[in-house]
């Protein structure tokens, strides 16, 4: 049962990119966990990580039902 607690990141993007997906899930039900280093060490006084490369984290056990919109969602989005 506590494999199925984990968090697993499922994609990683800009700000406006993670926030758009992490409303889609939100939408189907599935919760998730923005990790945006870059922000939190300007907050602290030092700067971590790249503003481009935010992180987006879902339950182990949403990802059967999160990675179709996932896909798709990466899909329409590449550049």
């Amino acid at each position: 049962m506590k494999q199925k607690n984990k968090l697993v990141k499922v994609y990683t993007g800009t700000e406006v990119t993670v926030n758009l997906l992490k409303e889609l899930l939100e939408e189907t039900g599935v919760g998730s966990t923005i990790q945006n280093n870059y922000k939190s060490g300007i907050e602290i006084g030092f700067v971590g990580g790249v503003q481009s490369a935010i992180d987006l984290y879902i339950q182990q056990s949403d990802f059967e039902t999160a990675e179709p919109l996932i896909r798709d969602f990466i899909e329409k989005n590449r550049n």
